[in-house]
């Protein structure tokens, strides 16, 4: 296979993955932000390489930087952290970390407001079975 054909082939695969990832209800939306030049001088670069469009690398790379970001345990734990001080609402979780995870902190959430159990310890039962170690404390100004 020449080398043409060998990029035509990954550039089709690349699209296809692309367009797996989007769903019909991906609306696009206008974005606008400024970047140092030799940045978007390498990214023209690549996507004339690869004969694909500045925004499609773009929204690729972006898409990469999220999925890799939200399965992090560090900004798991962040978020998870925000979300239980009450600095994150239930659906910027889902944004950050899927709904699947976000379920899963919501419902830790609940357990951790709900009031403890007042059970009293059984009066019945031998935890220790008549081995009981005591200790000293050393203090002895009683």
């Amino acid at each position: 296979m020449c080398k043409r054909c060998g990029y035509a082939e990954t550039v089709m695969r690349l699209c296809a993955e692309l367009a797996h990832k989007m769903s019909a209800s991906d609306d696009p939306r206008r974005v606008h932000f400024q970047s140092p030049e030799y940045l978007v001088d390498r990214l023209d670069a690549i996507a004339d390489l690869f004969d694909k469009d500045r925004t499609d690398l773009l929204v690729e790379a972006i898409r990469e930087y999220i999925e890799d970001t939200a399965d992090s345990e560090t900004f798991q734990e962040l978020v998870a952290t925000k979300y239980y001080d009450d600095q994150l609402n239930f659906e910027t979780v889902k944004q950050l970390v899927g709904a699947e995870t976000a379920q899963r902190l919501r419902l830790l959430k609940a357990d951790l407001e709900d009031e403890p159990l007042d059970l009293a310890a059984p009066d019945d039962v031998d935890v220790y079975e008549g081995n009981v170690t005591t200790v000293e404390t050393g203090d002895d100004n009683r």
